[in-house]
């Protein structure tokens, strides 16, 4: 066999390869049946800037003299671009609730449904001081 067959032998091989190799990638593709669970600590969304405007955490339990030795809870924060906490949802094994603050600039008008223990409550509170507490 002289050099020249070899040549055209190898030659034909790669582009018998070549059209394999771009058979498979021309296939499309199919979704796997059962996704994956993402698990960790905390998740974190940020924005183009890499602000966070999103967070879900575990808080552990507080210990101090004032807060009666508070659970372990899970928070979810909702951001604002300027960086204000606007929307919480929280839950622990003694407590849950959920509160909306107003806009930033403002430090007074908010909204806070909340259940502890036995009891429950809806807190509205306007930017001019009015408030009103709603117990069943």
């Amino acid at each position: 066999m002289n050099s020249r067959n070899g040549l055209y032998l190898l030659t034909g091989l790669n582009v018998v390869l070549l059209a394999v190799l771009l058979a498979q990638q021309l296939q499309p593709a199919f979704a796997q049946g059962e996704p994956p669970v993402l698990r960790g600590r905390a998740l974190q969304i940020v924005d183009s800037q890499g602000r966070v405007r999103a967070s879900i955490s575990v808080l552990p339990p507080d210990k101090s003299a004032a807060a009666a030795d508070q659970a372990e809870t899970v928070l979810l924060r909702l951001i604002t671009e300027r960086g204000r906490p606007s929307v919480k949802i929280s839950a622990s094994e003694r407590s849950s609730g959920l509160s909306f603050a107003g806009p930033t600039g403002t430090s007074n008008s908010y909204v806070i449904l909340q259940a502890d223990s036995q009891t429950s409550s809806l807190k509205l509170r306007s930017e001019n001081g009015r408030e009103r507490v709603l117990d069943p």
